[in-house]
């Protein structure tokens, strides 16, 4: 699949801090369509290897009935920018673009591991991915982050609000009894509620999303494979699943 937007790559922060107040104007943490009628949902997920300088990127395409996984691909390429909290999308989407462009179609929504405007800029992976796309994208992340929030309910569906300061940015979501919740935001084109029900259809039967399960285990797949040496001095050859 083509990008509906630029792929801009900063090279210092101030360019990157720029870019997301760029892209925070353009970003609607809003519904705009009817989720019940998407028929695929994408997991993205990227892991590192910071020693060699490498990250692997995976698309894992879901049928949202069945759960099957459709479609997969992965890119492995040379980190471009350092670690700088806030700003963790400008290093992982040069490969997930990367692993795009070999994707044979475009998914209905986009479910990142990660943060939508549960961010300080309210520019995470999931909205910089969607506004990039022009594709519903939404956060599914482990873990809070600094934002606070309350315990749900201990049964399945249970939610609290995500709080920065007054301000909700997403939801603290139960998706399995007993079980720690995941942090649910909003990404580009998709409402909080919305992305919760989804999250929950596609968490049948355990605590992260059957997307996320699976781009996880394809990234982490394909850095293994890379090995030490990376990707060839090009860096960011796609390759399916």
């Amino acid at each position: 699949m083509e990008l509906a937007g630029e792929l801009r790559r900063p090279r210092t922060v101030e360019d990157a801090v720029a870019e997301q107040q760029r892209l925070r104007g353009l970003v609607r943490a809003e519904s705009v369509g009817d989720a019940a009628r998407w028929r695929t949902a994408a997991g993205v997920d990227v892991a590192y290897d910071d020693e060699a300088g490498v990250c692997a990127a995976a698309v894992a395409v879901l049928d949202v009935a069945s759960l099957d996984v459709v479609d997969a691909v992965t890119a492995v390429s040379r980190i471009e920018f350092p670690y700088v909290p806030g700003l963790l999308a400008f290093r992982e989407i040069p490969a997930v673009a990367a692993a795009l462009s070999a994707l044979a179609g475009a998914p209905d929504v986009f479910v990142c591991d990660g943060y939508g405007v549960a961010h300080p800029r309210r520019v995470g992976l999931a909205s910089h991915l969607g506004v990039l796309t022009g594709i519903p994208a939404f956060g599914v992340a482990k873990n809070p982050l600094y934002f606070r929030c309350d315990e749900p309910g201990a049964e399945r569906g249970s939610s609290t609000p995500l709080l920065d300061g007054a301000e909700a940015v997403g939801r603290a979501l139960r998706t399995q009894p007993g079980v720690k919740p995941v942090y649910v935001s909003a990404g580009h084109l998709v409402g909080v509620d919305e992305a919760c029900a989804v999250t929950l259809g596609l968490a049948r039967r355990y605590r992260l999303p059957e997307t996320t399960r699976a781009a996880d285990q394809l990234c982490r797949g394909a850095l293994a494979e890379a090995g030490p040496a990376g990707p060839a001095p090009s860096g960011g050859a796609p390759s399916s699943a």
